[in-house]
């Protein structure tokens, strides 16, 4: 994500978590609850335990002029546990109706969790599919920074789609924390005129009775903070690239002119980063600009990043970036979100030493000589504490800063090295800042605790560069 460091930071509230809802009483037949979190200490509202939702088939409706979203989202669930009931993330909206194997299910709602109670027990392994029927007009959440993630709808009815870090219960039910990852099929419907985007490969586009419907399909594995099925008046363009690259580009008119020069550079970028850190990770790419300058950010939606506005050559590198680091490598718990945006913004840093502007390690100079009294010193980059923290400048420019000072240490060879492993061992997985250091200790041969102790965790500003 493009930093939202510069909108004011408010103080985090937690959403709470009903205790009968973490633990549930035991149903018969040893069949238990599944958990209503999925633990991590920055969201505990978010994701939850007991299965695996394997693949998403979203058919969604919308009316511009109403705002109103009709869903029908058919998740297919193995079961990690035996299951009595289970939870969904969903906020918002009326839901119709709960199917399990096509039997009814109970459901009931308390905050952000659906519960679904099955007719029967679901057995641990064995796929299932949950079927949720909803309707009404979307909210976004408002994350504790002050912004705006989720189904945010503009004035003119158009949609700008971008779930980090917890936006994606705003429009469809899911396991939504990033440690679940799942294949999509998301199809739109919405007026001729209008055009509906989401995530992979257009499958197909088809006009009837006033209407068109877009299908998409995302074969690799997403968090379900990266998916968007955004929505707006675009300009479109599809071509292939030499490297046989489908890419689908839409862009709000208003933002054309200065948008276009910038994504024709995308192939070129896709290529250098390519070269840098591995084999590009998925099946398609391309860009989704709205004009859109409320909502203040871009974001690394899966093979298809969004932006607020017209993105200059920077934004494109780091959203780019994060295709490797955060979308194909994502993380398990957001503490470490550093590992997404130092390294994305390490990715900045290298096009510019590449393309005349600052040296790596002149940037890493320039950020140490700001004074102790600096955002940039307010905390650890990889601790940033709470939710409300996790995209000012810490992760992103001292994150960076580890990065820059890792290479100094173990030279170039082992640090790219580093950087294409981890991007290919943990390929369409997770991985956690302690798996990086090892990794990072493994391949450089070096004792490293003494650097990752001051630069990813040290409180303060470092003693000496």
């Amino acid at each position: 994500m493009l930093s939202k460091i510069s909108r004011p930071l408010l103080a985090l509230v937690a959403t709470p978590v009903v205790a009968a809802l973490l633990v549930g009483a035991s149903q018969g037949g040893g069949a238990t609850p599944g958990s209503a979190t999925a633990g991590d200490p920055y969201f505990p509202a978010s994701g939850n335990g007991g299965y695996h939702v394997v693949h998403y088939g979203l058919d969604l409706g919308y009316t511009p002029e109403t705002k109103q979203l009709q869903g029908a989202a058919d998740l297919t669930v193995t079961p990690t546990q035996r299951l009595g009931s289970f939870y969904l993330d969903f906020s918002g909206m009326t839901v119709d109706s709960v199917r399990v194997d096509g039997r009814r299910a109970e459901f009931s709602r308390s905050g952000t969790e659906l519960k679904v109670t099955p007719q029967r027990s679901l057995d641990r392994g064995r796929k299932v599919h949950v079927v949720v029927t909803y309707s009404g007009v979307p909210e976004n959440v408002v994350d504790p920074d002050g912004s705006a993630d989720g189904w945010i709808i503009q004035p003119d009815g158009s949609v700008f789609v971008a779930n980090e870090p917890q936006g994606a219960m705003t429009w469809f039910p899911s396991n939504s924390h990033p440690k679940d990852k799942s294949t999509y099929d998301v199809a739109i419907t919405v007026p001729n005129g209008w055009t509906a985007v989401s995530n992979g490969r257009l499958r197909d586009q088809r006009s009837h009775y006033g209407k068109t419907t877009f299908s998409w399909r995302e074969s690799q594995p997403m968090a379900a903070y990266l998916s968007t099925a955004s929505i707006g008046k675009f300009q479109t363009e599809q071509y292939v690239t030499a490297g046989g690259l489908p890419v689908y580009n839409a862009v709000a008119p208003s933002q054309a002119a200065e948008a276009g020069p910038v994504l024709a550079q995308l192939p070129a970028v896709i290529d250098w980063e390519s070269r840098l850190f591995g084999r590009y990770p998925f099946d398609a790419a391309g860009s989704i600009v709205a004009d859109a300058p409320d909502v203040g950010y871009a974001l690394e939606t899966q093979t298809r990043p969004i932006y607020d506005r017209a993105p200059d050559i920077g934004t494109l590198v780091h959203e780019t970036a994060h295709q490797w680091f955060g979308d194909s490598v994502t993380l398990t718990k957001w503490q470490d979100i550093w590992l997404n945006e130092g390294f994305a913004t390490y990715a900045e840093w290298l096009w510019s030493a590449e393309h005349g502007g600052l040296t790596t390690a002149q940037q890493f100079a320039a950020d140490y000589a700001l004074p102790a009294t600096d955002s940039l010193w307010s905390f650890p980059a990889g601790d940033p504490g709470d939710g409300g923290h996790i995209f000012a400048k810490p992760p992103y420019e001292r994150g960076a800063m580890v990065l820059e000072k890792l290479r100094q240490t173990v030279g170039d060879r082992a640090f790219f090295t580093i950087l294409r492993t981890w991007a290919s061992e943990n390929r369409h997985g997770h991985g956690t800042s302690a798996e990086f250091i090892a990794l990072s200790k493994k391949i450089s041969h070096k004792n490293l605790d003494a650097l990752f102790t001051t630069w990813l965790y040290g409180k303060g500003k470092p003693a000496t560069p």
